[in-house]
């Protein structure tokens, strides 16, 4: 069997298995997030922080309450890898660094997990597990709250409530991303993923000295990594480690958990606006962008450019042979069109075009299907920008799903989709020109530009994953990276909470002749159109100096 053949047929096969699940998971969380009822687990929490999950909360209190968490999540994973040194389970390893920690805790509070330190050699067991893994979990949750308070935006009227934070979180917590990563452990653990607290052991000679490794509970982390679209690796070399990702078929089994829960929270959307096919039109969109851009991902690294190329049958540097081509190039395009930022291959080590895609991926916005929640409610916003453009074509007032876009509405929705650009380009023009910055570069010219523009894309985009070949762990890409996380997380959760509000407090628009059918294949292509021109404008011409630059000139 070709590998190009072997990589279809694992598409097909990831394809098949994301339908099978799509319905009972969709279905099963828009029942956890619309129940009333509480379990006993769930009233202890409420009770320890004081919170009452039945009082409806307005989206000033609901994103309080997604500020305070997150803040106090930061302050603790800070302060808990800063005390590392008298922690028990530390392995010996001293407190991380104030700037190192300052960005790690900001990287898993905001669902990015970029890492700019090799996990084994930093991290012990108490941080790696009561910290990061904790964060993986909430910081999920997070985002899934959020896009469910915009979806009860569309689904109510005549009111401004949008349900309570603090019963969201939990519910996302303990009734859906919970049960699904004990399973998926289990899983791994059965694919040869390890599983246990064992110190640092010499496994045998490497290069005229002794190597060593440590051990960890690293399928509990790595099943919730990738579910929770989060991407942090317990070690340096992620999901190309054999402890983390040992056999194709767990690689395979990632990647269908890095899709799983942002392609059926499309129907989770349909169930609670009670259109069933406006949740299938989003669905398309998703997934017409996502196999447009797996397939010319596998075009670009299967393309032979040259003897060496012929000879491995195609790019194959920075690529497991575990996996080949194939795997990698679904991987790296499922990691880079969601927030989850895990690679299985060296993402400097693809083709200049290549390399393109997975920042254009990140570039979209990573809405498709994009990370858990957040992939949902960046799609919902180009639905709204989408239905503007149209409306401004027939002359028409727009209408999404009984709601009129007006003024308000709309000035939201484009700050929404500013905000990130203006991390993105802002701080990659700051790095370049400043001299320091430009030192961490490995590479001069086009690739050490996408190194640097690919460092902040995917900070601000809450992605985590990274080019390579730039050394990011100085104060200033420490820091700088740092903000653009925490800003590109919860600048764009301002404007969705406050669209939702605006559109609760809006009373039905009777459908008429006029209106734009938003469930029909016109509108999905209308929507994925204007996805890509808005991104193409927005990021074009940065694109042209460092990724296109470089593959028109192989």
């Amino acid at each position: 069997m070709s590998p190009a053949l072997a990589g279809v047929l694992q598409l097909l096969a990831l394809i098949a298995a994301l339908a099978l699940a799509h319905r009972p998971l969709g279905d099963y969380m828009a029942r956890v997030y619309s129940s009333e009822k509480h379990y006993a687990p769930e009233k202890w929490i409420y009770k320890a922080i004081g919170a009452n999950p039945s009082a409806e909360m307005r989206w000033p209190a609901y994103l309080r309450g997604v500020l305070a968490f997150s803040a106090v999540s930061v302050l603790f994973l800070y302060g808990l890898q800063r005390a590392q040194g008298v922690l028990p389970g530390s392995l010996g390893f001293s407190a991380i660094e104030p700037d190192q920690a300052f960005n790690t805790a900001a990287s898993f509070v905001a669902n990015t997990n970029w890492q700019s330190y090799y996990g084994e050699q930093a991290m012990g067991h108490v941080v790696q597990t009561g910290g990061l893994a904790v964060q993986n979990f909430v910081s999920a949750a997070v985002g899934m709250a959020v896009a469910v308070a915009l979806v009860r935006g569309f689904a109510r009227s005549r009111t401004g409530e949008l349900g309570n934070f603090w019963a969201d979180l939990v519910r996302g917590t303990l009734r859906i991303l919970l049960p699904i990563a004990v399973i998926g452990a289990i899983v791994l653990v059965a694919c040869g993923a390890i599983q246990n607290f064992a110190g640092i052991h010499e496994v045998g000679q490497f290069m005229g000295g002794t190597q060593q490794w440590n051990g960890g509970a690293v399928a509990s982390q790595e099943v919730i990594k990738e579910l929770g679209t989060n991407g942090g690796g317990y070690f340096n070399a992620n999901s190309a480690h054999p402890f983390e990702n040992p056999t194709p078929f767990s690689n395979l089994f990632e990647i269908f958990l890095i899709l799983l829960i942002p392609f059926a929270l499309t129907r989770t959307f349909g169930r609670m606006v009670g259109n069933l096919r406006q949740g299938y039109a989003i669905l398309a969109t998703m997934a017409t962008i996502w196999i447009g851009f797996t397939a010319l991902m596998m075009w670009t690294e299967f393309a032979h450019h040259g003897p060496a190329f012929d000879v491995a049958g195609g790019a194959m540097e920075g690529k497991e042979t575990r996996f080949g081509i194939g795997a990698s190039a679904i991987f790296s395009v499922a990691t880079t069109l969601t927030s989850t930022g895990a690679v299985n291959s060296f993402h400097s080590s693809y083709t200049g075009l290549g390399g393109g895609i997975q920042l254009l991926g990140m570039q979209l916005g990573e809405i498709a299907p994009g990370g858990v929640g957040s992939g949902l409610y960046g799609m919902l916003i180009m639905a709204i920008i989408a239905v503007f453009i149209a409306g401004l074509m027939v002359g028409r007032t727009p209408e999404y799903l009984g709601k009129k876009i007006g003024t308000r509405e709309i000035k939201l929705a484009a700050c929404y989709i500013l905000i990130t650009p203006a991390l993105v380009l802002g701080f990659t023009a700051a790095a370049m020109a400043l001299p320091t910055p430009a030192n961490s570069m490995l590479n001069s010219g086009a690739h050490g530009f996408s190194e640097v523009l690919y460092a902040y894309t995917s900070g601000a985009n809450n992605n985590g994953s990274a080019f390579a070949g730039l050394n990011a762990d100085t104060q200033w890409f420490n820091s700088t990276i740092g903000i653009a996380m925490l800003l590109g997380r919860f600048l764009p959760m301002v404007f969705v909470l406050a669209l939702a509000g605006s559109l609760a407090e809006q009373k039905p628009v009777p459908e008429t002749a006029g209106t734009l059918r938003t469930d029909k294949p016109l509108y999905t292509g209308l929507l994925v159109g204007t996805i890509l021109i808005v991104t193409g404008l927005t990021y074009f011409p940065a694109l042209a100096l460092g990724p296109l630059a470089e593959g028109l000139a192989a």
